[in-house]
């Protein structure tokens, strides 16, 4: 097949027929390179390079970017620029590789720095073993449940962040009018959110508040009405498709427009703080209530949601434990367990080698944590490995199931609870205060880094099950660019905390903060919000007993509403699009035309955002601590003003209107 012909099929996007089988891009008996010298060596790269980049923006800005899409292109366009030709497996292997950057670091920086923000110390191989343990789990507890994720639910799921990456991908291979269409996605959906993000010629999360009317309803019962007007997330809302965007939409008003208010109207009358907040209920704003008690409901609504994943899947699992089983003590079943053993686009490490291995990073972390965490007490060590073994291995499929629905895994809801969960076994197995803390956050450390990966890995091997990459050989080298990300990362905190310093007068390090407050109470027995997570489990079972969807609607719960109605709004524009004709051809063309074009505005605003930081870090640098591109060019004050918002809302509508009249140009002969 010559590069030129290559495309994703029509079926890439839609659930099977009885008897209809997916044929990637790459067929199974005709493999394109995949591992070579040129693949690996640029993968590393940037594997090292985007660690060191996103670990160092994320803590000096509090922005963490995502680096898959961006080393998709950047692979692509050196492909291009070196004319190596049949080059899409290899750009497949080096975004899998380099792609552990994101992940890795989301998994440290969220919860490490928290140490320091409290006043311990972490040496570099702290930091580097609890990075490198975590990818290890998160990959090996990921790979029994791949063909489940990524073949057997083909077409169920939306995997809008794989999306993006395989039209990119595709587009970079095939060239025409694939690639034109994205191109030019990426170039108006990028100038958008940097004229945004970077120039600030109008305000980025707009709100109700604006209007006069909006300020009374926010003031006087909490509700209002919040929009993130960026073109990448209303792109995402369209891949995610309708179904899903108003189930996500659901739980986000349930949380906004009926839980906040109730909690006011409840609250307003008691004078003090209660539970873990420290402003009474009446001075909060809604912002404060939904951090402060709602959002709560939607983390227990998850951690509910992943406990009904595992018990609805147990026949998945229980099948990957027979395959262990059959290969670690000869049994020759595999047949029943594994039809399509011969296909090289559905093999797997195998079992016993994944049993292996696993049962190897349990001894590595339980000398770790024995000698590098609690200072030799048996006890504790066993404790804290079993905490990671079993949270990680319970919300692995909600991280792979998060990413594969809406592109966003809720790691730090999920940390925040395993930091609740382990300080509360830890203080009653006798570790408690200053080793305590620092056991707690080790621990917390390790199973973010493992379930960010589990939901970053997901994507990869689903981009690579579109374009018929072997999933083994992502799997094997996806263990590098695990172990040069997190040394990486480990370095990168170790010098901005000996120059810099976390938290007040030092690097804001966000999440870290706000895990380093939630854990000191803990530690020394105050309340957590027990309550708000037994209602978010209640919640999530009376979904799961009616039909719809309970980890989609706690995510609407968990998230802010400001992601979630561009979300809405992308799927309304997918629904309008693709139901607008009686022909049923000229719909999907001009779905598929969408697709390509939200592809587009998420790889532009991707790179957009890199680009942003890159500048602003840059002149925090170069010229002052608190300069700003929008203080540079004198928007910094319009930018917040009634004008900027309501431009803000305008400008909403016009990228809204922009998608749909690009998407309707597409004719049924395309």
């Amino acid at each position: 097949m010559e590069p030129s012909q290559r495309s994703l099929p029509k079926n890439a996007y839609t659930p099977l027929e009885p008897g209809e089988t997916y044929e990637p891009v790459v067929p199974n008996d005709a493999p394109l390179p995949e591992v070579t010298p040129y693949s690996v060596t640029w993968g590393l790269i940037y594997a090292v390079v985007f660690s060191a980049a996103a670990a160092y923006l994320g803590l000096k800005i509090g922005q963490v970017f995502e680096a898959a899409i961006p080393i998709a292109i950047l692979a692509v366009g050196l492909s291009v620029a070196a004319k190596r030709k049949n080059a899409l497996s290899e750009n497949v292997i080096i975004q899998s590789i380099g792609a552990a950057s994101g992940v890795i670091v989301a998994g440290a920086i969220f919860t490490i720095p928290g140490l320091y923000i409290l006043g311990l110390e972490a040496d570099f191989y702290q930091i580097f073993l609890a990075s490198l343990f975590g990818g290890i789990l998160g990959i090996l507890f990921l790979i029994p449940f791949r063909r489940y994720f990524v073949k057997e639910m083909h077409g169920e799921f939306p995997f809008p962040e794989a999306t993006a990456t395989t039209e990119v991908l595709v587009a970079g291979e095939t060239g025409g009018r694939q690639a034109k269409i994205l191109l030019s996605a990426a170039a108006v959906g990028g100038l958008y959110d940097f004229f945004v993000s970077g120039f600030g010629l109008w305000k980025e999360v707009v709100t109700s508040r604006v209007f006069g009317w909006g300020q009374a309803l926010a003031d006087k019962v909490k509700l209002e009405f919040r929009l993130n007007i960026g073109a990448a997330v209303m792109g995402l809302g369209y891949i995610v498709g309708l179904k899903y965007a108003a189930i996500i939409a659901a739980g986000s008003f349930l949380a906004w427009w009926v839980l906040i208010p109730l909690v006011y109207f409840i609250g307003q009358y008691i004078p003090g703080p209660i539970l873990q907040s420290t402003l009474p209920i009446a001075q909060m704003s809604p912002s404060q209530i939904f951090s402060d008690y709602v959002r709560h409901v939607g983390i227990g609504g998850i951690a509910a949601a992943g406990i009904i994943g595992i018990l609805k899947s147990w026949r998945i699992i229980a099948g990957a434990f027979k395959l262990a089983a059959s290969e670690i003590f000869g049994k020759s079943d595999e047949k029943s367990v594994l039809p399509e053993k011969e296909s090289r686009v559905q093999l797997d490490i195998k079992m016993k080698w994944v049993i292996t291995m696993l049962v190897s990073a349990f001894l590595g972390i339980f000398l770790f944590f024995l000698f590098g965490v609690v200072n030799g007490v048996v006890l504790w060590a066993v404790v804290g490995l079993l905490i990671v073994i079993i949270i990680s291995f319970l919300f692995t499929t909600v991280a792979a199931r998060a990413i594969a629905i809406v592109g966003t895994n809720p790691v730090s809801g999920m940390t925040l609870m395993t930091l609740i969960l382990s300080s509360v076994i830890l203080v009653n197995v006798g570790l408690s205060g200053s080793s305590g803390m620092l056991a707690a956050l080790i621990i917390g450390g390790v199973v973010c880094t493992a379930l960010s990966m589990a939901g970053g890995f997901i994507t990869d091997l689903k981009i690579g099950y579109w374009l018929g990459t072997t999933p083994r050989t992502q799997e094997r080298w996806k263990f590098l660019g695990t172990l040069f990300a997190a040394a990486s990362v480990g370095i990168v905190i170790l010098v901005l905390h000996k120059t810099y310093g976390f938290g007040p007068g030092g690097l804001e390090a966000p999440q870290a903060s706000a895990m380093a407050a939630v854990l000191e109470p803990l530690m020394s027995n105050q309340p957590a919000p027990w309550l708000a997570y037994m209602a978010g489990v209640v919640l999530a079972l009376i979904l799961e007993m009616i039909g719809v969807p309970p980890l989609a609607f706690a995510l609407g719960m968990y998230l802010p509403l400001h992601l979630n109605t561009p979300i809405l709004a992308g799927g309304l524009i997918a629904h309008f699009v693709s139901t607008r004709s009686k022909d049923k051809t000229l719909n999907d063309a001009r779905r598929e035309r969408g697709t390509l074009i939200a592809s587009g505005f998420i790889a532009g605003g991707a790179i957009m955002g890199v680009l942003s930081a890159f500048i602003v870090f840059g002149g925090k640098q170069l010229i002052n601590p608190d300069w700003t591109l929008m203080q540079a060019i004198g928007t910094e004050h319009w930018v917040e003003s009634t004008g900027g918002e309501i431009l803000g809302f305008f400008m909403f509508l016009v990228i809204c209107v922009y998608m749909i009249w690009d998407s309707m140009r597409a004719k049924a002969s395309e």
